[in-house]
């Protein structure tokens, strides 16, 4: 890193409510991987709006909270990754708002995974999964309820769709293999069309030429990355979240071609949180 070089920290938001340990590992070994600082974040949301009851107290025991919470997981995450710098902050606003503005900054949101049904998950006033991915301006990872370990030889798993926001993820997906010395297995899932005006083979060897194409000069610029080129055919969300099963993490686009309109997060994505066990790493387009 050059002394002109601005170091971008990796932000891990810390909800004092739910267990913060195992995204908090995953950021701190992520934070020495990159050579990255690891900036806690704690956000307590304002005091209700209310002429007939006295929100005060309430407010205090979440701030309080937020308070123990965030010292808590900053001598934590010093002991996890003692090299790393580490700094830690209270802030107010609510906690999905708050670390999307953070996004603008950092080099990626790292936020556990509530597991919430899908009508809790934007219902919730605590619900971060969510509106974090769709909004942020730097990749997220979320990260899940158990530690993933697999006796299988080390690989990370990306979707690739040809759109610009995969095309994003495949780069980054890319640094992160190098980084973690490990393979990378490059998935573009197939669906046949109910109609079309070419043959299945035809359709089939475009997509397989689509990825080649795609994946094309990574191999010079990551010589030591170990890749693999798949084209399987079935669900999008089902196919990936199968071959990410023993995965360090899966890595998709925010959008892809297969995305509902309107949608801030495509449709693949939102399956993967809900459906992958492994850490999902969104990447938005550049």
């Amino acid at each position: 890193m050059t002394s002109t070089t601005v170091r971008r920290d990796i932000v891990v938001g810390i909800d004092p409510v739910k267990n913060w340990h195992l995204a908090l590992a995953w950021a701190a070994d992520e934070a020495h991987l990159r050579g990255a600082g690891l900036r806690l974040v704690v956000a307590v949301p304002p005091q209700h709006d209310t002429q007939h009851v006295d929100d005060t107290p309430r407010h205090l025991a979440q701030r309080q909270a937020g308070t123990d919470a965030v010292r808590t997981a900053l001598a934590w995450a010093h002991a996890r990754q003692p090299g790393i710098h580490v700094t830690s902050f209270l802030l107010d606003g609510f906690p999905a708002a708050v670390l999307t503005g953070l996004s603008h900054e950092a080099d990626m949101i790292v936020l556990g995974s509530r597991h919430l049904s899908r009508p809790e998950e934007f219902l919730s006033a605590g619900s971060l999964v969510v509106p974090v991915t769709a909004k942020a301006h730097c990749p997220v990872a979320v990260v899940g309820d158990a530690e993933h370990v697999t006796q299988e030889t080390p690989y990370l798993v990306v979707g690739v769709d040809g759109s610009e926001s995969s095309r994003a993820a495949l780069a980054w997906a890319f640094e992160e293999a190098d980084l973690r010395r490990c393979a990378l297995r490059a998935i573009a899932v197939w669906q046949p069309p109910v109609f079309a005006l070419h043959s299945a083979d035809t359709l089939f060897h475009a997509e397989r030429r689509l990825l080649s194409e795609t994946t094309a000069g990574y191999a010079e610029k990551y010589p030591d990355v170990r890749l693999t080129h798949e084209v399987p055919i079935g669900s999008p969300v089902e196919t990936l979240a199968d071959a990410a099963e023993h995965a360090l993490s899966v890595v998709v686009g925010r959008r892809g071609r297969g995305g509902y309109t309107g949608m801030r997060v495509g449709s693949v994505v939102h399956g993967l949180l809900h459906r992958a066990h492994c850490p999902v790493i969104t990447v938005p387009a550049r």
